[in-house]
């Protein structure tokens, strides 16, 4: 368990923006070093029935994540319907993140576009490369840390894919600030990166790290992991795997950036702690708990599953029932809720 940690602080040599590399640190070293051993959750917003940021309930919620020892929070991610707010609700939520927050808790920010299919190919390419930039450059505004990029899918299954998508994110590495490549599996949005991009984008000097969300390829995590591992250990590697949080950790995850954390997140930095501390009995109970509790969360159909954490954040009284609310509308049912309530006691977690 030590290894990673001694990896990590070690001053090895790697790949490294001269922005990022004040006082001889790599960037890698620096940002992973603030969230080694950390949960990061990825933050849903609490919404109103009327359409707009149930403030009182942001506000107890940011009160909410700032006593938990995490290391920071994913804004503007997946479970933060990033691409589905308007930019002044964007702008809302990251800057009552930034303010709720310490200085020693990173903000990642969730950086991309949705395509406008109402206009010509051209056009549309266009405008998603923009609106993208224009997402980055207010994410650097604010104060993020580091942008997770979203995978383009605007390239996906292009004859040019893979040279669009490197353009993509050396793009997006202009700005200057650390970069989380994000391997998403396909059926939640994602791009199945071939090794030879996944090569290319690991050699910009500003990646520091991939966020690996597979889901159910346990074989894409394990080659991808080796792969940093034998080629590229300046890349950190943090685990997206909600439903194999454990696991992914053991397999060199020195982070994990999930949207499990945003809600029962106590035990899973206490599972964090239990791994990075070597208390091996520990680790595997909360493992089997947290597993439990994944498997009510992140089901099918899985874009619901930012509201099953909503009702999660309910059920521990951090928001009020009339918070949860999906930006996309969408809902689950009642017997889901009571399942996921019957979980969290069955664990002492309420």
């Amino acid at each position: 368990m030590g290894r990673e940690l001694q990896r990590l602080n070690g001053k090895s040599g790697g790949h490294c923006s001269d922005a990022a590399n004040q006082e001889g640190e790599c960037c890698m070293n620096k940002f992973a070093a603030r969230i080694t051993g950390k949960i990061v959750p990825a933050v849903p917003v609490p919404w109103s029935a009327d359409g707009r940021i149930h403030r009182a309930a942001q506000e107890s919620y940011v009160r909410y994540m700032a006593s938990q020892d995490v290391g920071g929070v994913a804004v503007w991610a997946h479970t933060g319907r990033g691409l589905h707010l308007d930019r002044d609700t964007r702008l809302e939520v990251m800057r009552s993140w930034r303010e709720g927050l310490s200085d020693g808790e990173v903000i990642i920010a969730g950086v991309g576009a949705l395509p406008d299919d109402s206009l010509e190919e051209s056009a549309r390419i266009r405008k998603f490369e923009d609106d993208t930039m224009r997402m980055a450059e207010d994410a650097v505004e604010l104060g993020a840390d580091a942008f997770l990029v979203y995978a383009p899918v605007i390239y996906r299954d292009r004859p040019d894919q893979d040279e669009k998508v490197i353009e993509y994110h050396r793009r997006i590495a202009g700005l200057g600030v650390p970069i989380v490549l994000f391997y998403l599996y396909r059926e939640a949005g994602g791009i199945s990166y071939s090794p030879e991009t996944l090569n290319q984008l690991m050699q910009i000097p500003e990646t520091c790290a991939i966020k690996l969300a597979t889901l159910d390829s346990v074989t894409t995590y394990q080659d991808v992991s080796r792969m940093l591992r034998e080629k590229f250990p300046n890349v950190a590697l943090i685990t997206g795997e909600d439903r194999m949080l454990g696991y992914t950790i053991m397999r060199g995850g020195i982070a994990a950036l999930i949207g499990m954390g945003s809600a029962c997140t106590a035990p899973q930095v206490e599972l964090m702690d239990a791994y990075f501390k070597g208390d091996a009995g520990r680790f595997i109970e909360l493992s089997n708990q947290i597993d439990d509790f994944a498997e009510l969360t992140f089901s099918r159909p899985l874009d619901r599953y930012v509201v099953r954490m909503l009702w999660a954040l309910a059920i521990e009284s951090v928001i009020p029932e009339d918070a949860v609310n999906d930006v996309l509308g969408l809902s689950v049912t009642a017997e889901e809720v009571r399942g996921i309530a019957a979980v969290m006691r069955r664990n002492g977690w309420i």
